[in-house]
């Protein structure tokens, strides 16, 4: 369960009423890598597993799911043991719930480029950001975000709400890892601002396209251009803004400089 009924003092107009109110629930998930407290996140209590595996591939903990000896989940711990320890050095994080990312020092030159391979048509684009913000807890609660995975057709593989993008873009990831899904092939759609963060961990994911109803950062734009990832704001209706990677957006341009 995501979300928990409270009870409110609802006003309307000059009137008040007592009522019970869907609120999301957020809560601290300890991860513990080989022995050592390596991360607290703020977080919603769901596919703390996916969650887990995507954070460490992202952040590049691990490199793969063979690095991964065994994951226990009690309560609010996770434990992870990976198959090489001594090699694997960590950092002890926290990562909040209002999405300001985790990530260390974050070096550009070093980000993979984004896969090349197909395109897709505008409306594919629209089509996906409006069924995926259609979810039924997004829409009740107004207070999650969502992240949707899609293939090159539009179809959704995956939608996953969080309290935070971020953590909802790395159990995506963590999903895709152990379903042996080839991102190059796909695209996420997001409802919130695509950050340098996002645009980062899609990069580490193989992801080539990331399109949001919302806007984005100056930064994000900036490695989007140097890894040619394609990078779509403000998707609403039939309008949305083309930041970088045009080239696999049927019908438009190429984007200079």
């Amino acid at each position: 369960m995501m979300f928990k009924k409270l009870p409110i003092l609802r006003v309307m107009g000059d009137s008040f009423s007592e009522e019970l109110h869907p609120v999301v629930e957020e809560v601290p998930v300890a991860v513990i890598v080989n022995g050592r407290h390596t991360l607290t996140s703020m977080t919603s209590p769901v596919m703390l597993r996916e969650f887990v595996i995507g954070y460490l591939y992202t952040e590049r903990i691990i490199r793969s799911l063979d690095d991964i000896e065994s994951i226990r989940i009690e309560d609010a711990t996770v434990s992870v043991l990976t198959k090489n320890p001594f090699e694997i050095l960590v950092s002890k994080k926290t990562v909040l719930s209002g999405c300001g990312g985790t990530s260390s020092f974050l070096d550009s030159t070093h980000l993979p480029q984004a896969p090349q391979g197909f395109q897709i048509s505008p409306g594919v684009i629209q089509s996906a950001v409006k069924a995926g913000l259609e979810s039924d807890l997004h829409v009740e609660t107004g207070g999650i975000h969502i992240v949707g995975l899609f293939d090159k057709e539009g179809v959704a593989i995956r939608i996953v709400e969080d309290i935070g993008r971020h953590n909802a873009l790395d159990r995506l990831i963590g999903f895709s890892l152990e379903a042996g899904i080839d991102l190059s092939g796909t695209f996420i759609i997001c409802s919130g601002r695509i950050s340098s963060e996002i645009a980062r961990k899609c990069l580490i994911a193989g992801i080539p396209i990331v399109a949001s109803r919302g806007a984005t950062t100056t930064l994000a734009v900036t490695i989007a251009k140097q890894a040619n990832l394609t990078l779509i704001g403000f998707v609403r209706s039939n309008r949305m803004n083309i930041y970088s990677g045009a080239e696999r957006i049927a019908g438009a341009q190429t984007l200079s400089g």
